[in-house]
């Protein structure tokens, strides 16, 4: 049973020591350090990793202990010889090693300045945002709930009104009254219609698609989406420069220059995989055909 305080306070988990050459956990004659702690624990998925920092962690250590006990129980009994757990092991092994590989190539790749300004010029819109606001008008039947006292409009209704309200607008009424006043957006109309800063891929299609081909400015038509019809006005407009997202750029890079250097090492590999036994390969499957083809 867990120990209960008798003191006045509740009782705190001790402090990890911070000395690295602290033994933490001893097993017969294997000893862990605090260091050799922090880095096992570095290389669990992040979930364990807070769980065996965390409260958790004393259990996470007897965990440790019965698995060095039972590995070495394991090995006096011969089970490490037997063919079964000999695959398993050596394919844990390579597992293991294959990860750490991977990180290493990803760690020692160079991505050419060139290729970083292909990849902004390519995504540049990507990295654009906006600040606008809008005027929602509901239709009957949309995923979000009627405002109370006001009516369900249908299709037309709603697209009318909307149509009116743009009129409104652009003959030099304001357009911040007006969302306060008209929008079935509740949120963003308490604030004249005001949405912040937003990218792309945070608003349904329709309106993402609106926004971003709109100047400063300028007063969009009716936009139409499941919640019914947008009246939207971009008030600004910013693209991230090269320089800002640089750091983000080369980390996207990084993985994929990696997968292309395992794919370089397995081609100078003598490698047979039996079609008859996995099925025909799709990837040389699509080049033959391709071959074929020209």
């Amino acid at each position: 049973m867990p120990t209960m305080s008798t003191g006045p306070g509740p009782s705190v988990a001790a402090a990890p020591p911070t000395d690295p050459n602290a033994v933490v956990i001893t097993v017969g004659e294997h000893k862990i350090t605090a260091g050799q702690y922090d880095q096992l624990v570095k290389g669990l998925d992040p979930q364990y990793q807070e769980i065996a920092r965390g409260p958790g962690r004393r259990q996470f250590a007897q965990n440790l202990v019965e698995i060095s006990v039972l590995s070495t129980e394991a090995t006096k009994l011969g089970l490490d010889k037997q063919p079964d757990n000999q695959l398993q092991i050596e394919f844990q092994r390579n597992n293991l090693l294959a990860r750490a590989m991977f990180v290493a190539l990803q760690q020692t790749i160079t991505i050419p300045e060139a290729e970083v300004q292909a990849y902004y010029d390519a995504h540049k819109g990507d990295y654009e945002t906006l600040t606008a606001r809008h005027i929602l008008i509901r239709t009957k039947g949309a995923p979000m709930p009627a405002l109370a006292g006001k009516p369900e409009l249908s299709d037309d209704e709603a697209k009318a009104k909307a149509e009116t309200i743009r009129k409104r607008i652009v003959g030099g009424e304001d357009f911040a009254k007006i969302a306060t006043d008209e929008s079935d957006d509740n949120s963003s109309g308490a604030k004249g219609g005001d949405l912040g800063e937003f990218k792309r891929g945070m608003m349904v299609p329709p309106f993402e698609a609106a926004a971003f081909a709109l100047k400063v400015g300028d007063i969009s038509e009716p936009v139409q989406s499941p919640f019914g019809y947008h009246i939207i006005q971009v008030q600004s407009r910013k693209i991230k420069t090269l320089d800002e997202v640089k750091a983000d750029i080369v980390a996207q890079l990084k993985p994929q220059k990696a997968r292309d250097a395992v794919t370089a090492l397995v081609s100078k590999s003598k490698v047979d995989v039996s079609d008859a036994y996995f099925g025909p390969d799709p990837a040389a499957a699509a080049a033959a055909a391709a071959a074929a083809g020209k």
